[in-house]
Formats: C-alpha cells, sequence, structure tokens
C-alpha cells in the first residue's frame, strides 16, 4: 500500500508468523521464514523458508503446514498440493526470526547471495531445539537448496547456548545477533587466514 493506506494489494496469502523477509539480490523477489503452527507435538510442522516468485500466492496457512501437513482443525477440504510448498524445511519450532541474503565482501566468494538464517529456538518442546544460525544455499530460482547449520552461540554468562535473533534494522545481513539468555550482543565474523 502507499503511505497514506491506499492502493493496497494482496501479495500472498496463507503466511503464518513470518518475522523475517529480505529480496534475492540477483533476481529481487521476495524470500521469507514462516513460523509453523502450534501444539501440534514436538516435531511437528516445520518451520519455513519460502520463495514469493510473484503476486498472488498462496501458502497454506491455516490448512495446510510445511506444504504436506492438513491442519487437524481446518484442513479438510485443502489438499496441501494446492498451496506453494516451502523452498526449506527448517525444523519444527526453531522460530526463524530473522533472515538475510549475504552481499558482503568478509566470507568466502561462495557464501555470497547465501541465506543465513537467525533461529530463536523452541518454547514449546519437551526438548529445547535450535538456538542457532542456519546458512542456507540454494539457486536463485529455489530450485536447489542445502542447509547448512552452526551451532548456537555460547552464552558464557549461562553457560547454556543463547537463543540468536537479528534486531537491528541497520546491519548489512545478520550482524548483530542478540543473545536474550545472556542480555549480549555477537557479532559473527569469518577469520582471515
Amino acid at each position: 500500500m502507499d503511505p497514506d493506506g491506499s492502493h493496497y494489494e494482496v501479495v500472498a496469502r496463507g503466511v503464518r508468523n513470518s518475522v523475517g523477509f529480505a529480496w534475492h539480490p540477483a533476481t529481487r523477489e521476495l524470500w521469507f521464514t514462516d513460523n509453523g503452527r502450534d501444539l501440534l507435538g514436538d516435531d511437528l510442522p516445520d518451520d519455513e523458508l519460502n520463495r514469493a516468485s510473484r503476486a498472488g500466492l498462496d501458502f497454506g496457512f491455516p490448512y495446510c503446514h510445511a506444504g504436506v501437513i492438513a491442519d487437524p482443525e481446518f484442513g479438510a477440504g485443502h489438499p496441501c498440493n494446492a498451496f506453494t510448498p516451502p523452498v526449506v524445511k527448517l525444523g519444527a519450532h526453531v522460530a526463524a526470526l530473522g533472515m538475510r541474503f549475504y552481499s558482503g565482501s568478509m566470507f568466502p566468494p561462495d557464501y555470497r547471495d547465501n541465506i543465513f538464517i537467525a533461529e530463536h529456538g523452541s518454547w514449546n518442546r519437551s526438548k529445547k531445539a535450535s538456538y542457532r544460525v542456519v546458512r542456507v544455499v540454494t539457486d536463485p530460482d529455489g530450485s536447489r537448496a542445502t542447509r547448512s547449520v552452526r551451532r548456537g552461540l555460547a552464552s558464557v554468562r549461562r553457560n547454556r547456548l543463547g537463543p540468536p535473533c537479528r534486531r537491528s534494522a541497520a546491519a548489512r545481513w545478520l550482524a548483530p545477533l542478540s543473545d536474550d539468555y545472556a542480555g549480549a550482543i555477537y557479532r559473527v565474523s569469518y577469520p582471515a587466514h
């Protein structure tokens, strides 16, 4: 919409609790994370990384989750194959709270246009999960994607993993990260050899 509220346009439907989004540096398409539904158990459904290649796509919420799980309350009559599936399933309840395409020069060239996702971690699992930064390597069209997990940031004060969360809108990609348990901010860097 325009700043005055006019020219309202729906770009995507079926998106649940999307906290992180960015435009691909080459294609200018919108990519975003989507936190999955709660209360389906420890391991269902996966949170998602999605790509809106055009306006008007439907990503399934509240009828279908992670591209394959029909919602037990609302899914009847809404087959999952009618919706746009995620590019990458991130795992259940990882709470992706920020994502950015890397466009800097600090990391090796093969990191360029990769996605870094800060996963804050679960609140509703019997065993906590995530608390990490995930690197996703994908083709610009989303046809191939692989995920590489970097374990969580060690919290010195609490001696446990802290939940990373991208909070600085001024950051060029994913740095800095906050650690809510330790009251700390971290800067992700790559060692020069």
